[in-house]
């Protein structure tokens, strides 16, 4: 929370595009180190690490705290995440929605939605049985009364791994954890997801080997890459200025009402939801009461059906490969949220968020093996429950911008059954911890 050597944002976003730009420079390279280099380490993984490298040494930072002359406290934060995640995330989606074959995503099956519940159920049993192993070495750090029982802070990181952040405050609100110590809670889940993020994205530089250990059939996936490939290729030309401006129109217009349109929608819903007399189906629904469901939601069905229109032949003048310079700006703010010097501050809850997430990932990977599902369903299954809509369609991006969709509909469906999934899993959590 220390103030960082470079506060001002327009410094830290120049920051953040020299480090991008070193990233494809170096691994556009095709012979010595860097060649080498970047057959082991993915570019998204370096996109999103360099940017944790400098908040970790102090250049940059998230958020930080200051002084003023009256001897206050102020807390300031940098406003590039939100930048990315409300304008260049929906802006992305629209440009690589727009030459979707909802067919050939429908042909895609049963496996992904397997995979997504499976990621559902791992974090459902995660926590209890993170509680009662860390419980054998350490009870204290499980421990806690009333409303400092970790059981109930934990119920917050239950809401954020299965749907997000309105999932989230709906935990928190229920169970009433103390509000001094939620700080904590909130720091193991962005230690934890990121540290996971970053294995996925490790992984989908081996997902060949992944996919032939698992016996893996991605016939469909490579059915859907070469159907826009062929469709990109017979559109394919040398985009004007026209082109450009027009395509960043269509996005930005869209994006533009999405946010127009989730004011009122959240609006609406959050005192739809307040009207209803049972707290337990308010909290259920509290996700739609949230701007961001709905501004992805209504981005992406606007990119729906403009793929139905002449607008999906921009996709030769280039719309996805726009799209995928918003996802890794987003990717390189995500980064900079990972301070990971302090991994070590609070260890205990880091060790149960991390035995909780090998459990997510331990049944994620019996599942594939045993349905033969290939990489690309764990990766984007897992992330639309821990990571949600933000993250989600950065890792099915990286296997190809026309999968980007599949992770922003998982991430969606996980915030519809967020607030219940969570809610099953504190009551397990709160039965470990009593054990």
């Amino acid at each position: 929370m220390s103030e960082p050597i470079f506060t001002n944002d327009a410094i830290v976003f120049g920051i953040l595009m020299i480090s991008l730009g070193f990233v494809f420079y170096t691994e556009s390279k095709t012979v010595g180190f860097w060649h080498k280099f970047y057959k082991i380490v993915p570019g998204l993984f370096m996109a999103y690490f360099t940017p944790a490298l400098f908040t970790t040494f102090g250049v940059i930072s998230p958020e930080w705290e200051i002084e003023n002359a009256a001897g206050e406290i102020v807390k300031n934060k940098s406003q590039l995440y939100y930048v990315s995640s409300r304008f260049l995330l929906p802006a992305a989606l629209v440009l690589m929605t727009l030459s979707i074959d909802l067919k050939a995503i429908f042909n895609l099956g049963s496996k992904a939605l397997i995979m997504f519940f499976t990621g559902t159920i791992g974090i459902v049993i995660g926590g209890p049985i993170a509680i009662l192993l860390i419980s054998i070495f350490s009870p204290e750090t499980v421990g806690g009364a009333d409303f400092d029982a970790v059981w109930r802070g934990l119920s917050t990181l239950a809401g954020s791994w299965i749907g997000g952040g309105a999932n989230q405050t709906a935990m928190l609100e229920i169970y009433q954890y103390n509000p001094a110590k939620y700080g904590g809670m909130v720091f193991v889940d962005i230690v934890v997801a990121n540290i996971w993020m970053a294995i996925l994205l490790i992984g989908i530089g081996k997902k060949d080997k992944i996919d032939k250990w698992l016996k893996a059939d991605n016939s469909a996936i490579e059915e859907l890459k070469n159907k826009v490939l062929e469709f990109t290729q017979k559109v394919k030309k040398n985009p004007t200025l026209t082109d450009f401006m027009i395509m960043l129109a269509i996005a930005f217009g869209t994006v533009g009402f999405g946010h127009f349109a989730s004011k009122y929608l959240s609006g609406f819903f959050s005192n739809l939801v307040a009207s209803i007399e049972s707290q337990t189906w308010r909290n259920i629904f509290s996700f739609l009461g949230s701007g961001f469901f709905w501004l992805i939601s209504i981005s992406t069905i606007i990119a729906v059906l403009l793929s139905f229109t002449k607008a999906k032949n921009y996709e030769g003048a280039g719309a996805s490969k726009i799209g995928s310079i918003f996802i890794y700006i987003l990717v390189a703010t995500i980064g900079m949220k990972m301070d990971l010097a302090l991994i070590f501050d609070n260890l205990g809850l880091i060790v149960i968020g991390i035995v909780w997430m090998a459990i997510h990932a331990g049944l994620l990977i019996i599942v594939a093996k045993i349905i033969k599902a290939p990489y690309f369903f764990l990766a984007v299954g897992s992330q639309a429950n821990v990571g949600g809509a933000a993250s989600a369609p950065i890792v099915a991006q990286a296997f190809h911008p026309s999968l980007a969709t599949v992770g922003v509909l998982l991430a969606v469906f996980g915030y519809a059954i967020g607030t219940v999934g969570a809610i099953v899993c504190t009551i397990l959590m709160e039965l470990s911890a009593t054990l």
